[in-house]
């Protein structure tokens, strides 16, 4: 008896592969990217992730950066503390507990910083023009899926350490 797969099934597994490929490309290509405007900036790659979970997420304290960015939270005092230097950053008071901190983007830095990603956020505009718009939904629920699933299998890799 013959345990031949059928093609469609041959063919998503080949599509499939082929995605997750693209997938590992793109993560070499953007880490690549942000490295040159990390240089350009005098900004090492951890500060940057630790400077875009701030401008995504809005102000917050040290410690849920330090979680959410998965840094022991001596390492973020040392992210911080570049950042702060830099401009990039201030840590306030937080005014509901005066001896808490809340760390915020400076929205001046913030502009400058993404006028080095405009190349990049421009080429990315251009190449969704030649998708449709269901086309496009698809793309970012698989997109959002995708980053679920990644910090889910990092949330499961942390928890292993």
């Amino acid at each position: 008896m013959s345990s031949k797969v059928p093609e469609d099934a041959r063919q998503r597994r080949r599509t499939t592969a082929t995605i997750k490929e693209s997938l590992r490309g793109l993560r070499v290509q953007l880490a690549l990217f942000n490295h040159q405007v990390g240089s350009r900036v005098d900004l090492k790659d951890v500060d940057l992730d630790c400077l875009d979970l701030l401008a995504q997420h809005g102000p917050q304290n040290p410690t849920a950066l330090s979680r959410r960015a998965g840094l022991h939270p001596a390492t973020l005092t040392g992210v911080l503390d570049r950042l702060e230097r830099g401009g990039w950053i201030t840590r306030d008071r937080d005014p509901s507990d005066r001896r808490a901190v809340v760390v915020r983007v400076l929205p001046d830095r913030n502009a400058e910083m993404f006028e080095h990603y405009r190349g990049m956020n421009t080429a990315i505009d251009d190449l969704c023009e030649a998708y449709s718009p269901a086309e496009l939904a698809a793309i970012a629920d698989f997109l959002t899926r995708a980053t679920a699933a990644g910090k889910q299998a990092t949330d499961q890799f942390t928890e292993q350490a």
